[in-house]
């Protein structure tokens, strides 16, 4: 299965090369624009792959108790940042390479940010099942751990916007990205909506047992609050 992802991957970003070649040659914009919605199968097949936050996702979403709305809310600013901050580092990357990337593809100090935030929002989220009266999460907390999950910017968004610049069509390279997002977006929602379904399902079982849920909710928060920490410090100590 991984493999014929990987392999998907590989086919679209040729046929991209080739049509970004094409367009920097004088090709016009009708057969690029005709090609920008295979962006759409690019960004979501990518998704699939390990990464982009999916693990975090599903985790917070768990330990929240978000509706579906909120969590497409998370996975939207998940998707939109995680895109972003690769076109921006590409954009900027003259005077940001040395600080920022340490090889191609990744962003140590992004990363360290990302983890460390998230590793503060599951502190918080461990503190509050212990000390906490039951409460609900606010939307603004989801979208504040969407922007930190997605600050890690996509490697491949990155390559693409490198491979277009070089052939001086940057303008190419920001419309593939942002075709791109949409279908990170639509994976990583996908995601989201699984994780809400599931857990509502397993709180709709419990919900005439209501002191029985209330502690059921408590210690899932309190599971939540801990992984996020955990997660944030073997990513940040552990490479």
């Amino acid at each position: 299965m991984l493999q014929a992802i990987v392999d998907i991957q590989r086919d679209i970003y040729l046929a991209f090369a080739e049509h970004i070649k094409t367009f920097a040659n004088g090709g016009g914009w009708t057969a690029f624009l005709a090609f920008l919605p295979m962006g759409i199968v690019f960004g979501a097949v990518h998704a699939m792959t390990p990464g982009h936050s999916k693990a975090v996702l599903a985790t917070y979403l768990t330990g929240a108790s978000a509706g579906m709305r909120r969590g497409l809310v998370v996975s939207l600013a998940l998707s939109a940042t995680h895109v972003t901050m690769a076109v921006v580092i590409a954009l900027f990357s003259l005077p940001l390479v040395s600080v920022m990337l340490g090889s191609a593809g990744s962003a140590p100090l992004l990363e360290d940010v990302s983890r460390g935030l998230l590793g503060l929002i599951g502190a918080w989220m461990l503190w509050s099942a212990f000390f906490r009266r039951p409460h609900v999460h606010g939307e603004g907390e989801g979208v504040a751990v969407g922007f930190m999950a997605g600050l890690i910017p996509c490697p491949l968004t990155l390559f693409v916007m490198t491979f277009a610049m070089s052939r001086g069509v940057p303008e190419a390279g920001i419309m593939f990205a942002l075709v791109m997002m949409t279908g990170v977006a639509i994976t990583l929602s996908s995601v989201a909506l699984a994780t809400v379904f599931f857990r509502t399902r397993i709180e709709k079982s419990l919900e005439t047992r209501h002191a029985l849920l209330t502690k059921v909710s408590k210690a899932v928060e309190a599971v939540t609050g801990l992984t996020l920490v955990i997660i944030a410090i073997r990513e940040i100590f552990i490479r």
